[in-house]
């Protein structure tokens, strides 16, 4: 009979706990937003979610703002690529970070992930390389975790794969850098001398936080499900993609 009684208070209090949970959560949507992100309103689906699953979908938002700062950041140091897509840069940002329309999938050759990135970064390309190298980026994220918009219960994360797509992404900063033509003139310019004779760091810095963004969500999901993450140790400059 106790056993009993226990069952059911502690479904009373389950049940309470969820009441001034929603009550919470509607509360917060009235609640005024300053500037920087914009936060999350709370849709019923959400009670399907875990707290793995909203940090899941809070990286990978974060992961596309960085992309669409890197993508703009590159269409600025090199205006020529834009005359091989959109021909605008607000244009090819928001085709970016769309759904590509059917004649940038011609140009990729309907590649995604790390065969994009590469192919962004061959001498012979001639579409929007800042196109293919970022929509690469993105799409590897994709894959990692596999999706790119919500997350629910029933998913899965493998810290393994989103560890290596970190360090897909270091690889892929270094041949953004190191890529040149048969003269010697780089693909894409990105970190350079200013005029005022200083480095340009400001895009190391920019990979440096989407590579800490996804080595930290690798550790959350390898400390939450009690699993080992292999270290990988190898230099960038020899290194191929992982595949994902």
């Amino acid at each position: 009979m106790r056993v009993v009684c226990r069952q059911s208070v502690g479904r009373i209090r389950g049940c309470l706990a969820l009441a001034f949970l929603l009550l919470a959560l509607a509360g917060c949507q009235g609640m005024p937003r300053e500037g920087g992100a914009s936060a999350h309103e709370f849709r019923w689906r959400d009670l399907a979610k875990s707290d793995i699953d909203l940090v899941a979908e809070v990286t990978l938002r974060q992961h596309r703002a960085y992309l669409r700062e890197l993508a703009d950041k590159l269409y600025r140091r090199n205006p020529a690529q834009l005359r091989r897509g959109a021909g605008e840069r607000e244009a090819a940002l928001r085709q970016i970070m769309g759904r590509p329309g059917q004649g940038l999938l011609a140009q990729w050759r309907e590649r995604r992930g790390a065969l994009l990135v590469e192919l962004a970064l061959t001498a012979g390309f001639e579409g929007d390389r800042v196109a293919a190298f970022v929509y690469g980026l993105r799409s590897m994220a994709a894959i990692a975790y596999g999706s790119e918009d919500e997350f629910f219960l029933s998913d899965e994360y493998d810290p393994q794969k989103i560890y290596h797509l970190a360090r897909n992404i270091e690889i892929a900063a270094w041949r953004l850098r190191a890529a040149r033509d048969a003269s010697g003139r780089a693909l894409l310019l990105s970190v350079g001398i200013d005029a005022e004779g200083e480095v340009n760091a400001s895009y190391e810095r920019l990979f440096g936080k989407l590579i800490a963004l996804h080595d930290h969500f690798a550790q959350v999901v390898a400390d939450s499900t009690h699993r080992r993450i292999k270290n990988v140790i190898q230099g960038v400059a020899s290194a191929v993609f992982f595949p994902l």
